[in-house]
């Protein structure tokens, strides 16, 4: 049966694709990074085993203590797990070594696809929680999606992208009926958009036509700034603010608030 607790008060979007390579982290990061920019109080939760999103924030494996598995299978206090960030207004709950365990781990377990949903209302004063979700549609991809608002899909400007958001949106109409009917598509986040292939331009017509207007109309361009940033353990926006990726993900933050203010559904 959906849970019937009352709402929290943080926005929760999780950042999904069970596709690898798509920008999906990129994205959590440096979406969670423009909010916090623009003062707002941001929490990203790296529930991806592989922990790119802690890495990419400056958080090194070597100091990261508990993290996400404490949260959902030890019950640890979201609170007491949160680290502050370079960023002001940014912070990580991040994924510990562990994490990759959990999906065995969750299965024995009561209201397993609640856990992440019930521990992220101890962090509720945020304005934003950014959860990144494993690449793939996995009982820890599910805890993401029945805790978020609403989920935002990376789709690289590749050829067989759409193929892999369309089972990823069966699934979350899946999750809406049967766990979380709150959960909707907030939108489609065109990635690796190169203007000189003329295969981005298909995929983001492709998009279009299918989404409508699901689809930001903000793209991220391929750029070696994105690309260099995580090894600096930096945001693109902090590692180079100028660059076109820095600039676009400032767009595509202005994008969703934008949304927010005018109510769209």
């Amino acid at each position: 049966m959906p849970d019937t607790l009352p709402p929290r008060t943080a926005r929760v979007i999780a950042i999904a694709n069970q596709k690898g390579g798509v920008g999906k982290t990129t994205t959590a990061i440096n979406l969670a990074t423009a909010l916090a920019l623009q003062h707002k109080r941001v929490l990203l939760v790296d529930l991806d085993p592989q922990g790119n999103a802690s890495t990419g924030l400056g958080v090194d494996r070597r100091r990261r203590g508990s993290g996400t598995y404490a949260m959902l299978l030890e019950t640890h206090d979201p609170a007491s797990l949160l680290q502050q960030t370079q960023i002001a207004g940014l912070a990580v709950i991040s994924a510990d070594p562990d994490l990759a365990g959990a999906e065995v781990e969750l299965v024995p377990m009561t209201r397993r696809e609640y856990r992440l949903r019930e521990a992220l209302r101890a962090v509720s004063h945020f304005d934003h929680i950014i959860i990144d979700c494993p690449p793939s549609l996995s009982l820890l991809t599910l805890n993401g999606l029945v805790a978020a608002n609403s989920v935002i899909v990376p789709l690289q400007c590749e050829f067989f992208a759409l193929e892999g958001v369309s089972q990823l949106v069966q699934t979350i109409d899946r999750v809406r009926r049967s766990l979380n009917p709150a959960l909707r598509l907030e939108g489609i986040v065109l990635t690796m958009f190169d203007r000189r292939n003329n295969l981005s331009d298909l995929v983001a017509a492709d998009a279009r036509s299918f989404f409508g207007d699901r689809v930001y109309e903000t793209m991220i361009p391929r750029n070696i700034r994105i690309s260099e940033a995580p090894s600096h353990g930096k945001p693109v926006l902090i590692y180079d603010k100028t660059s076109a990726g820095a600039v676009a993900y400032t767009r595509l933050a202005a994008e969703l608030l934008a949304r927010e203010q005018a109510g769209v559904q």
